[in-house]
């Protein structure tokens, strides 16, 4: 028998002892837990060793770890559920040995990318769980000949922006304002950013995936197919498989831009000006996007509250050209040379997070967002213009809550001429604009948090007059449980469309007819996630068939004989 050089005693012994380091003390749960992490060292690459990307609860890291992507500091207190461990990837081989394992062991998984999910989904769970967490995944290769670029799902938008220009100052890509969200979360759920009136949403602008399906495969378009490709360009890729990239098309932006924020509260003829926004912001050209934020700040009076409205704009043009534009299709507005700031489109990301314009804009590579806060959101779609007196009202109920904001983003344009179905995100032609309802608070405490979440329902429940009913539409990417939460259960189907008829109108069922076949045992769930259609629902889907069936072949039937009982009165007359 030969000796083992002490180079390959070496190699066997460090990840031998690594592994021995993330191991639990014995016991029930732990010893699952153990049988994990040896199945997720036995399927990882011997090139591509999992146990540097393994972190569990004796790790000296993990809690910083796990802290790194949660963006809700509602979600990162000392109740919080916590996951068992967490699987930072570097490969694609551990993310197929992650849910080869996860199966394996029936343990859930929660996957996070930018840690934005409004209702820590991503990275919280009332069952044991672990989490795939898709920030080491981040590469952006940027293919100026063909305008596209493949970009994997833990980059983060500010990223993407940041390697787009430098390869070209006449190029963008539309997606979300906010630099530090994950682009796996963001472009799935079809994220939308400033550019969505000129482009459409970052859904609409994806032409390739790769994805980790429910048997471990890496897929991309072609071998994945339409439906599935379909699926995770909007209807949330986390509920379908682990999506690792997404090819992207890049648009044509120009080398100056013109960003501007106006400000007018009650007292400077507020109410007139948001009357006339709603009626211009749908409809100008499609190289404008003015936001419209609507927040309670302190009047002029001491002791008194008024309602600011803040007018936020992207312009793909120069400023001369907005000015002219403006003052003839709002004039209301009253905007002015000297409101306009003209930049690159990648300097007015800046603008729009916040950002000062002065810093370099290597500052859009940082992942850590410049504030954490706690916050609930929820969101909603408007189809009519608001009357003059229902925004008295409004005023009214927004100065008697106080911590109620509502940001207004206006669709028409290549909204508009995009089919409902052309990806799973069905709020197209027929919306004015989209509510982000927003509550965000600093203080600690189970009251306050209580009082916050109350003050955006109430809310919420004032607008139902003014939005889109039968149903009621959301966005997906504004995740909010109120609407439901899915227990996987034996009503599975029906918690999930109560939610996901919100999400998704129309669309939600192809969505769970592609689920039911892609992820039969819907190991790919979470609280809000697509459901499978159970045998109960597929008994009910072929009864109502049959049911039509019978139905048609009665009608036919009836008009059959009808017919021919009028051809033999036609012939006993003659």
């Amino acid at each position: 028998m030969g000796v083992l050089s002490s180079n390959t005693m070496l190699s066997f012994l460090i990840p031998t002892v690594v592994l021995l380091s993330l191991l639990c003390p014995a016991s029930a749960t732990n010893s699952a837990e153990n049988t994990f992490v040896h199945c997720l060292v036995n399927h990882s690459e011997p090139s591509h060793p999992i146990t540097e990307a393994i972190f569990t609860r004796n790790s000296p890291s993990f809690p910083s770890v796990l802290q790194a992507y949660i963006r809700n500091l509602r979600f990162n207190t000392s109740t919080t559920p916590k996951p068992f461990l967490i699987i930072t990837a570097f490969q694609v081989s551990h993310v197929q040995a992650a849910v080869v394992c996860a199966q394996k062991h029936n343990f859930l998984m929660k996957i996070r990318s930018g840690g934005h999910d409004y209702e820590g989904v991503s990275y919280v769970a009332e069952v044991p769980f672990f989490i795939l967490d898709m920030f080491n995944l981040r590469s952006i290769k940027v293919d100026m000949d063909t305008e596209t670029a493949w970009v994997q799902a833990g980059a983060t938008l500010g990223e993407v922006y940041y390697r787009i220009a430098e390869k070209s100052k006449t190029h963008g890509f539309p997606a979300g304002v906010c630099p530090t969200v994950g682009v796996g979360g963001h472009v799935s759920g079809a994220g939308y950013g400033n550019m969505m009136r000129k482009y459409g949403t970052s859904g609409d602008n994806v032409i390739d995936a790769q994805i980790v399906d429910a048997q471990g495969r890496l897929l991309d378009r072609k071998s994945m197919g339409e439906d599935l490709f379909w699926a995770i360009t909007g209807g949330g890729g986390a509920s379908f498989g682990v999506v690792i990239s997404y090819k992207i098309k890049l648009v044509q932006v120009p080398e100056t831009v013109t960003v501007f924020q106006v400000q007018r509260t009650l007292e400077q003829n507020a109410t007139d000006i948001v009357y006339n926004w709603q009626h211009v912001a749908p409809t100008t050209s499609n190289d404008l996007f003015i936001r419209l934020i609507l927040e309670v700040v302190n009047g002029t009076q001491s002791g008194t509250k008024t309602v600011r409205a803040t007018f936020i704009a992207l312009f793909l043009g120069d400023s001369k050209s907005l000015v002219s534009l403006l003052s003839e299709s709002f004039p209301q507005l009253g905007l002015k040379q000297s409101d306009c700031i003209e930049t690159s489109w990648l300097r007015s990301v800046l603008f729009w997070d916040n950002i000062d314009m002065a810093k370099p804009v290597e500052v859009l590579l940082e992942r850590k967002p410049q504030s954490l806060r706690y916050l609930k959101r929820k969101s909603d779609y408007v189809k009519e213009p608001i009357s003059k007196e229902g925004w008295e009202g409004i005023w009214k109920k927004m100065i008697e809550l106080e911590n109620g904001v509502m940001y207004f983003n206006p669709y028409g344009g290549r909204m508009d001429e995009i089919s409902s179905t052309a990806i799973p995100l069905p709020h197209r032609a027929g919306n004015l604009w989209k509510i982000q309802y927003q509550t965000n608070w600093n203080q600690e405490g189970e009251e306050v948090i209580y009082h916050n979440i109350k003050v955006i329902r109430e809310l919420y429940k004032y607008m139902t007059p003014f939005v889109s009913k039968n149903p009621r539409q959301a966005y997906l990417n504004y995740k909010d449980l109120d609407l439901g939460i899915n227990h996987h259960g034996f009503s599975s189907y029906y918690e999930g469309s109560v939610y996901g008829v919100m999400y998704y109108k129309d669309n939600f069922n192809r969505l769970v007819q592609i689920k039911t076949k892609v992820d039969p045992d819907n190991f790919f769930r979470s609280e809000q996630s697509i459901p499978v259609l159970g045998h109960v629902e597929k008994v009910r889907k072929v009864i109502e068939k049959s049911l039509i069936s019978v139905l048609l072949c009665v009608g036919a039937n009836w008009i059959w004989k009808v017919s021919q009982s009028r051809v033999m009165r036609k012939k006993k007359i003659q």
